[in-house]
């Protein structure tokens, strides 16, 4: 049997505390859930990013928060795909989405960055927009609320209620990912609730 390649899960955020707990930065709180499920080992690396190893479900995964700021994560994403040879089918990214009520989780198998500047970085920098996606929707600011603002904000007190099942949800899916395939889980996660 041969061995199974390993894959790459991606969390898009924006370094240091004052971001921390900010909408933008979802993905990062779903790689720290991953590493804390999957008790996943932060492995030495010279890269501008924060990685950790291990398993999920057998099968080996690396996981990223990427340390530059969210429009230039290309960067040091690109290093980590070039220098351990992933391929695009085997990344997953995850990040925010405002097009999504706050709580959807949807599952994109590829396509373009939808004004998201992450994802434009990712692009330019792997020369493809090929990746898996997992968008946590966040939703939209109320009127008066600027894009950025809203982003950059912390989840409001309603929000924090659920916000672990939330992120939850999206451990889920990164594992149907990669064990089910992404038409399963798109299947299973793009219905809405």
């Amino acid at each position: 049997m041969p061995a199974t390649r390993q894959h790459l899960i991606v969390g898009l955020g924006n370094p240091g505390p004052t971001y921390a707990s900010t909408r933008h930065n979802i993905g990062f709180m779903v790689i720290d859930q991953l590493k804390q499920y999957y008790r996943l080992t932060a492995c030495n690396s010279w890269m501008e990013a924060e990685l950790a190893e291990g398993t999920i479900a057998g099968i080996p995964v690396m996981v990223a928060k990427p340390l530059s700021f969210m429009n230039r994560s290309g960067d040091p994403v690109g290093d980590i795909f070039h220098t351990y040879g992933f391929q695009c089918e085997d990344m997953v990214v995850i990040h925010d989405d405002i097009d999504l009520a706050y709580e959807r989780v949807k599952i994109k198998e590829k396509g373009g960055d939808g004004g998201h500047n992450g994802l434009r970085s990712l692009t330019d920098a792997l020369g493809t927009n090929t990746f898996i996606r997992v968008r946590m929707g966040v939703g939209r600011p109320c009127a008066g609320i600027g894009v950025v603002d809203y982003v950059l904000g912390d989840f409001d007190a309603e929000q924090q209620l659920s916000l672990k099942p939330f992120l939850s949800r999206a451990v889920e899916a990164a594992e149907v990912i990669l064990c089910e395939g992404v038409k399963e889980a798109m299947n299973r996660f793009n219905r809405k609730p």
